[in-house]
């Protein structure tokens, strides 16, 4: 009875091994009925509550929400704010991001049980942003100096700390996972960017082959990195960056290919981003990963395999007795 026992449970494992480096993912587009031509999903926790906004700014304000597939949106922006967008979110649904008020000027916020914290760095007073929080309420962002260039920095309980950046000019930190690992960008002019992994001080420089111009926008707490490049001919693509081989691979939305940004991923392989369609609307989008044919094929055999080990262990039970 006992070798039964064990290769039933070997089989059970076989069904959950991973045939393929890069995943497969199935897309869902999600649009705001408050602006049908505007919708952004910026982040997502792994309860599958994502962060994001509706409205272009001009035609239409923008308008924080989170949002629980398929369609239930709640409204969330800043009391009293002129446009709000929702961009981080943890797994209590704590959430991050920033406001523009009545005299023109960015603030970021934290929303923590509905409770509305401003959080502007010392140093500027005119912009800064959150863009992303971990499980422990640290906050990734950052602020506009007096020559207009971005400074990256975490936040936690009023701290802010600099991020040092190799080859700083102008750079924005955007996403921190639980183990206080940081990514990002520095931009080098206005059509050059690195993206950039910081672990305890110790810097990678993400670039995708080929592409000058590369934004690291999410990072998850299973070895991976979301975000964007612009290839040769101008095409913008999302891409997800695996930590432990680092490799990169290029994913768009069928219905925005060239036009495809990755923004944000949870634990369970789902990415929210964005993407420009046929009719120039902007439309947010959910990407799920799913088995390919070949897993599926595994997983039958092995579930095959173990029934019929079930059958044999019920006709020989005397002898496992």
């Amino acid at each position: 009875m006992t070798r039964n026992c064990l290769f039933l449970g070997t089989a059970l494992l076989v069904v959950g091994m991973p045939a393929r480096a890069g995943a497969v993912y199935s897309f869902q587009t999600v649009i705001d009925p408050g602006d049908t031509a505007f919708t952004q999903l910026l982040g997502i926790n792994d309860g599958g509550t994502i962060a994001g906004y509706f409205g272009d700014g001009t035609i239409v304000d923008n308008n924080g929400f989170t949002l629980v597939l398929p369609n239930t949106f709640t409204p969330e922006n800043y009391p009293g704010s002129v446009q709000t967008q929702v961009v981080g979110i943890n797994g209590a649904g704590e959430t991050v991001g920033f406001y523009i008020d009545g005299g023109g000027v960015t603030h970021g916020f934290t929303d923590v049980g509905n409770t509305f914290t401003t959080v502007d760095d010392p140093l500027t007073t005119t912009l800064t942003q959150l863009l992303g929080i971990n499980a422990i309420g640290e906050a990734a962002g950052y602020y506009t100096d007096g020559a207009g260039n971005f400074n990256p920095f975490t936040w936690e309980s009023g701290t802010f700390t600099p991020i040092a950046v190799p080859g700083f000019v102008s750079a924005q930190a955007t996403g921190v996972n639980n183990a206080g690992n940081v990514v990002g960008f520095n931009m080098t002019s206005m059509t050059a960017s690195d993206g950039f992994l910081d672990v305890g001080g110790a810097f990678t420089m993400l670039d995708f082959p080929g592409s000058t111009f590369t934004q690291a926008l999410g990072i998850n707490n299973v070895g991976q990195v979301v975000g964007d490049y612009i290839d040769g001919s101008g095409g913008m693509h999302g891409f997800v960056y695996n930590i432990a081989t680092q490799t990169f691979q290029s994913i768009d939305d069928p219905n925005g290919i060239g036009t495809t940004t990755i923004n944000g991923l949870n634990d369970n392989g789902q990415l929210v981003g964005f993407y420009v369609d046929g009719n120039e609307n902007t439309d947010g989008f959910v990407g799920t990963a799913v088995p390919e044919p070949g897993t599926l094929a595994l997983a039958g055999t092995a579930l095959l395999l173990a029934m019929a080990r079930i059958r044999r262990k019920r006709l020989s039970r005397r002898q496992c007795l």
